[in-house]
């Protein structure tokens, strides 16, 4: 099954899928909140699924549900977005693999064939993404907590009370972040991580 709904990587995931003659294509949906219902009224062994589909449905979310009552069922994780607590959270909540879209028909397909072999195939970073006059790895991992925060709209005094710092603390990291990139305010900053995937404003990521 794929899960995914962006319809030209729909079609290229459906290509690579149909081309394979190991595997055959059962459904292919573009809402994650729908992924469990095929889980039961179809016979699926692998599911490629998205992180953000349609209906404002997290893939993640339905992959950790998934998990839990059809263990048997494999699940891959795809994505275009570079947030890198979504890595973090796919291995806590058990998902078998994780991958990127931007891999090739051969790459995606060695994927699945690995995990249907029963392996747990992780890349071993993000990929890196220029956010204004930086990169993404130049971020230390507590500028990312309150950069998720900035993009989710918190002021800094709920970014100090959700992360247990001072709001001076707050504040020098959001400086900071600023001085790194070239951003003339936190809007800005907050508009081009957002814009860029670089993190993703969804409170189940923390």
């Amino acid at each position: 099954m794929i899960v995914e709904d962006d319809p030209m990587a729909r079609q290229l995931l459906e290509i690579y899928v149909n081309n394979s003659p190991q595997y055959e294509l059962v459904c292919c949906i573009e809402s994650a909140a729908m992924a469990e219902i095929y889980c039961i009224s179809e016979t699926i062994d692998l599911i490629l699924m998205d992180v953000c589909t349609s209906l404002n449905a997290s893939g993640l979310d339905a992959s950790e549900k998934i998990k839990k009552h059809h263990p048997h069922i494999k699940i891959v994780v795809i994505t275009s977005q570079p947030e890198c607590s979504f890595i973090d959270r796919a291995k806590r909540i058990g998902v078998d693999s994780f991958w990127y879209k931007s891999a090739s028909a051969q790459e995606i397909i060695a994927v699945m064939d690995r995990t249907m072999a029963g392996e747990h195939v992780y890349p071993d970073a993000t990929p890196s993404v220029e956010l204004g006059d930086a990169l993404s790895d130049q971020f230390s991992d507590r500028e990312l907590e309150v950069l998720r925060l900035v993009v989710a709209g918190e002021t800094d005094s709920e970014i100090a009370e959700h992360l247990h710092m001072a709001v001076r603390t707050v504040k020098s990291h959001i400086a900071h972040m600023k001085d790194k990139t070239g951003f003339r305010n936190r809007t800005e900053l907050a508009v081009r991580a957002r814009e860029c995937g670089f993190v993703i404003n969804d409170v189940k990521l923390y």
